[in-house]
């Protein structure tokens, strides 16, 4: 069935007037240039704002830890792990692990709180607390792994597998692609909120008496930053998945491919800044607002009310002045039943000279199955359309 496509007008609080030249950002910064797959996306606004590669397959290397995180945050959601649990190290991970790539030096026997190893994954990368974290959780890291791939299916991550909880080298069977990153952070940051806070973005942790530092080129050096995971084989290169979050805008970014970690940093940073200063932002619709209506098949209604899952802005070059157009799209006639919230359209978000882009619209009431009465009605409204 072709989609349905309605226009539509929304009134656009944005810092520049509709209707002008066509939008052309100023060029990416230099150091950008060196990553071999860079990723920009403003999650307020859904949208892209640079991209190079961002549907081919690498190598993640640690951070294969974002998706870790990501299913101990939704056992810990479900109510099915607690951060003050405590998990028994097996003696055969920690003799595994020990001096492989950054650990916690997990010794045989110990008793580790689930909040720590979670620290120890997501502030230093630590190669032995994932495998004891992904173990006492599930029972075998082969578990963990199916965890972990059922969750980015979930997420639409069709370009992304997981063979480890670490992203330890394992000659290729671990692989993602930028935009499936993009996917993962937007769960963590956006479903797990309190969660995220407690874990990401953090500089050190205290371990043993000792201060174990982070990798993350952004955490206490770039304003707003507060993620999320770096990674690093010499295979992989040099590779990060970053966030942050300035005036209520939240921009992710993917850099890949380094050749060294500073040259991590510098293309990490200078693509953040650039997303910062040279786009405009302004509201586009608040959550829970309805833009219009879709045909209903076989429901207690004809036409149903459809709303913005959550509140977005809308990005725009610094300077200029597109002009703006939406409509709904769907492949429709829906059928019923369709449950409050769920997704059953996009809106379309055109602006131009830019590709366009497509926000995620939800049903603003639940359509239940058409009774004999419903169906007598809308056979003969059906008529008269």
């Amino acid at each position: 069935m072709k989609p349905t496509l309605l226009p539509l007008s929304l009134a656009l609080a944005l810092p520049v007037a509709a209707g002008g030249a066509a939008p052309v950002p100023a060029p990416v910064p230099g150091a950008v240039d060196a990553a071999k797959v860079a990723l920009l996306v403003d999650l307020s606004a859904g949208q892209t704002l640079y991209a190079k590669g961002a549907e081919q397959r690498f190598l993640p290397a640690s951070m294969t830890k974002a998706m870790t995180a990501l299913v101990a945050f939704d056992l810990i959601a479900a109510g099915k792990l607690r951060e003050d649990d405590v998990f028994t190290v097996r003696p055969e991970t920690a003799a595994r692990w020990a001096g492989k790539g950054t650990t916690l030096s997990l010794r045989p026997g110990e008793r580790v709180r689930v909040g720590d190893l979670l620290r120890g994954v997501t502030t230093v990368s630590a190669n032995d607390a994932s495998v004891a974290l992904a173990e006492g959780a599930l029972g075998s890291t082969d578990a963990w792994c199916a965890a972990m791939n059922a969750r980015a299916r979930q997420l639409g991550m069709t370009g992304s597998h997981f063979a480890s909880p670490s992203g330890y080298p394992d000659r290729g069977k671990t692989y993602v692609t930028a935009r499936d990153l993009v996917r993962l952070a937007n769960a963590l940051i956006r479903q797990h909120p309190q969660l995220y806070r407690s874990y990401f973005g953090h500089q050190a942790m205290d371990w043993r008496g000792q201060r174990l530092t982070s990798h993350d080129p952004f955490a206490g050096v770039f304003p707003g930053a507060d993620g999320i995971k770096t990674g690093h084989t010499f295979e992989a290169g040099f590779n990060f998945l970053g966030a942050a979050e300035r005036g209520g805008r939240r921009l992710v970014l993917v850099v890949a491919g380094l050749e060294t970690e500073p040259g991590r940093a510098n293309a990490a940073k200078a693509l953040a800044e650039w997303g910062y200063r040279e786009w405009d932002s302004g509201p586009l619709g608040s959550a829970g607002q309805v833009i219009g209506a879709v045909k209903v098949q076989g429901g207690d209604l004809r036409r149903l009310p459809v709303a913005l899952e959550r509140g977005f802005t809308l990005a725009v070059p610094r300077g200029t002045q597109p002009a703006v157009a939406t409509r709904i799209v769907y492949d429709g006639p829906v059928r019923a039943p369709i449950a409050q919230g769920a997704q059953v359209a996009g809106l379309e978000v055109r602006i131009e000279g830019r590709t366009p882009h497509y926000l995620p619209l939800v049903a603003a009431e639940a359509v239940h199955p058409a009774g004999p009465i419903d169906r007598l009605v809308n056979g003969l409204l059906g008529v008269f359309e």
